[in-house]
């Protein structure tokens, strides 16, 4: 038989993430700053109101949230979290690790975004090996917690790769709880799953199939599940799986990037980018992402220096707004991939920029408004991802575009599915295509440019963040919950 945790009296609502929606910095004399975040979780659980008796589980992930942990045993101070509960799990720094960084962002992730280089990489050898184990610890520790938490018959949305073995164990341990898995990242066809070791990706897809109901933020991405279940496990058996594709908060959006902040960015930018030689403002080709390797921005200068190179009329009338702030630079490939991308920005100034025009106005530190105020400014928005589960900038910038925005999408986003009828879609790879969808965008008529933005702002804003949730929440409700086997 396997141990099994007796139903307690507690949660009736869970939420189960790597991160939760605070964090803490420590200063030099123990001082505790807590830092809430936002995001569809963090507003789902506002949406469902405070007598749902809602808890969020996530993991301590710096010293901060280690000390918090120490100082409240885990359930946090409501005053921090903005009146939600949450416990914070103090999982052994080693163990985090080795199962965020070693398997999580360095393994699934890149499986998931087709992203290794495969002549030299992976190679899953005992080292391999021995952070699957800390990840399997991972999970294990998320299970535990949540079945601690749980009330009978308690909804529990557990989220992400970071947390894929986590329902089939805690089916296990309460086999009462309905359980639903939502996926925030795409899924990988048969061929590339099949990278992974046989075992590995057998045991990966039984844990998620421990999960009454699974989500995923496109059609494409829970089709390549269906199949790698079919290919490794013989089907999904009584799984559910549902689409529920990510919007944006247009009534956020809305309000946040009209305050002063905001107008007072937008003034800088204006001010950054000038004007043409016959005193027109010049147009604008904005990107907002983080230097992550999926996001493709590399090859985004590559098309835009392509463009200047083969549409020399649009040299001195364009800027392109850059803003990529470095993301996981603890991993060596982040880093470089970074360094990369500043160079090349560097490169294209240098060959045509000239004393009144900057080609590309890089940004790389993270600052929300001025993110904000180039949504604001966009003529074209350019989103050319590799690969991604949805991309919400995509979403986000036709919702406060101020003149109308011209969106350049890669048919590899998730947003493509509900986005790409009003966008111009280009293959993330070719360089001269992209570049030539560009000066597409450049040149589009002011009239058919407010057309397509209207028809991707309704797209966009379907589903906001806490229907969303609540969708989901109803759905798991609505489900049956399946009983372990002994």
């Amino acid at each position: 038989m396997s141990e099994r945790s007796a139903a307690p009296v507690g949660a009736e609502v869970l939420v189960a993430s790597n991160r939760g929606p605070v964090s803490y910095g420590l200063a030099e004399d123990g001082t505790l700053t807590a830092k809430r975040g936002g995001g569809g979780l963090v507003s789902g659980l506002s949406a469902i109101g405070p007598d749902a008796d809602a808890v969020w589980v996530c993991a301590a992930l710096g010293e901060g949230d280690r000390e918090a942990v120490r100082r409240t045993g885990g359930a946090l101070d409501p005053a921090d979290t903005g009146g939600q509960r949450v416990r914070m799990l103090d999982i052994p720094a080693e163990v985090q690790a080795a199962a965020y960084n070693g398997i999580a962002n360095s393994v699934l992730w890149f499986v998931h975004h087709m992203l290794y280089q495969t002549p030299l990489e992976p190679a899953f050898d005992a080292e391999f090996r021995d952070r699957w184990a800390a990840y399997e610890s991972y999970n294990r520790a998320f299970a535990r917690a949540l079945a601690d938490e749980a009330a009978e018959g308690a909804a529990v949305l557990v989220q992400d790769y970071h947390l894929s073995l986590v329902p089939g164990v805690l089916r296990e341990l309460r086999p009462d709880v309905r359980i639903a898995h939502f996926s925030h990242t795409p899924w990988a066809p048969p061929e590339y799953f099949r990278i992974l070791p046989d075992d590995i990706a057998g045991q990966l897809l039984r844990g998620m199939l421990g999960a009454d109901r699974l989500g995923f933020l496109t059609h494409r991405w829970a089709d390549a599940f269906r199949a790698c279940c079919a290919e490794a496990v013989g089907g999904i058996g009584d799984t559910v799986i549902g689409v529920h594709g990510l919007g944006a908060d247009a009534g956020f959006l809305r309000e946040r990037s009209g305050r002063p902040d905001v107008d007072e960015r937008l003034a800088a930018l204006r001010e950054q980018i000038g004007t043409a030689p016959d005193g027109t403002p010049r147009r604008t080709v904005v990107r907002v992402d983080r230097t992550e390797l999926s996001k493709n921005i590399v090859r985004g200068l590559l098309a835009y220096r392509e463009l200047l190179a083969d549409r020399p009329e649009w040299r001195e009338r364009v800027v392109h707004l850059a803003f990529a702030y470095p993301s996981r630079q603890d991993l060596a490939v982040y880093r470089e991939y970074t360094a990369e991308v500043g160079r090349l920005a560097e490169e294209i100034n240098a060959e045509y920029g000239t004393d009144r025009w900057q080609p590309v106005v890089l940004h790389v530190k993270d600052d929300f408004a001025r993110s904000l105020a180039a949504y604001r400014l966009a003529d074209v928005a350019l989103v050319n991802p590799i690969r991604d589960g949805m991309n919400l900038v995509a979403k986000e910038i036709p919702v406060i575009s101020e003149q109308g925005c011209a969106l350049v999408l890669s048919r590899e986003a998730g947003a493509h599915e509900e986005l790409g009828d009003a966008a111009l879609t280009v293959n993330p790879y070719d360089i001269v295509g992209t570049a030539r969808a560009l000066d597409a965008a450049l040149s589009m008529e002011a009239g058919e440019r407010r057309e397509r933005t209207a028809r991707l702002a309704a797209a966009a804003t379907a589903l906001p963040p806490a229907q969303w949730f609540l969708d989901q929440l109803q759905a798991l409700r609505e489900t049956t919950p399946k009983r372990a086997t002994s």
